[in-house]
């Protein structure tokens, strides 16, 4: 699933492709891809010039010039293409916003999960969707004071805990793992068990890991591409996710991976201990 770092590098992507353009038509081959009545987000949208594409968390924001805003989650593998051909789109591109100097933006997506809404420019904030979210990784808001009473009161491993979007929204199973590699903690460490100074490691750790990921493109495990079909390259210098058999780039044991919350989890038996 594309993460902070990789929907940050599709946002800027997406700005340089697409930011001005007028769209003229929009072609739906899978329109449950459109939450809400699939007519009306055509009538509202067709016409429309796209003024800014913002973030919150996991989430793209389409702003346009009528008050209008269109809420998208990658979800699993979606992706935004921009063509000038539509037969350069392949039958997994489900959505296709046709704009008036002739180039395309095509939703793609294998596995069909991600989602499109339409709400009022002044009103997308208090969208179910984005009103639970905690704070994210390089906001104002992702201070000690906030986080802190978010984690300490949970009585589940912190893997899970920082995997909630409700607790802190924008990471994810790799940036978790990395995170936790980071601060020397334990994956499945019950997060009431962490010391304020844990508490502090973490949100040091979440605040490098983002920025450095997002200044490399994102991380590439798969099949992510940003919207100019680039790889990522975060993950040359991952140091627990998906290094299982490897040598810890700290201490040389060999990194782990064990399920937690039923996800697969990275980590090193030595630098990160169980607190107890």
């Amino acid at each position: 699933m594309p993460e902070m770092p990789e929907v940050e590098t599709v946002r800027r992507g997406l700005i340089d492709l697409v930011k001005n353009k007028t769209i003229s038509s929009i072609e739906m081959r899978y329109p449950a891809i459109i939450n809400g009545d699939k007519k009306e987000f055509s009538d509202i949208l067709v016409g429309a010039k796209i003024i800014d594409i913002r973030r919150r968390a996991k989430f793209l924001i389409f702003d346009f010039d009528n008050n209008y805003s269109m809420l998208s989650h990658l979800r699993m593998e979606g992706k935004y293409q921009v063509r000038d051909n539509v037969e350069d789109f392949d039958k997994h591109v489900h959505i296709i916003f046709k704009f008036s100097d002739g180039d395309m933006l095509g939703y793609r997506d294998v596995r069909k999960f991600g989602r499109m809404q339409l709400f009022k420019t002044d009103e997308i904030f208090n969208s179910k969707s984005l009103t639970k979210l905690g704070p994210e990784p390089l906001s104002t808001e992702f201070t000690f004071d906030n986080i802190y009473p978010r984690i300490i009161k949970r009585k589940k491993s912190i893997k899970a805990v920082l995997l909630d979007q409700n607790v802190i929204s924008g990471l994810g199973n790799i940036y978790v793992d990395e995170v936790l590699w980071m601060s020397k903690i334990h994956p499945e460490t019950i997060a009431n068990k962490l010391t304020k100074a844990d508490i502090q490691n973490i949100i040091k750790a979440s605040n490098e890991e983002i920025k450095k990921a997002i200044e490399a493109g994102g991380t590439t495990i798969r099949s992510y591409v940003d919207s100019k079909g680039n790889s990522g390259t975060f993950q040359f210098g991952l140091n627990a996710y998906d290094q299982e058999g490897n040598p810890c780039k700290r201490c040389g044991t060999t990194i782990e991976k064990i399920k937690v919350s039923g996800r697969g989890t990275h980590f090193c038996p030595n630098c990160q201990k169980v607190v107890e």
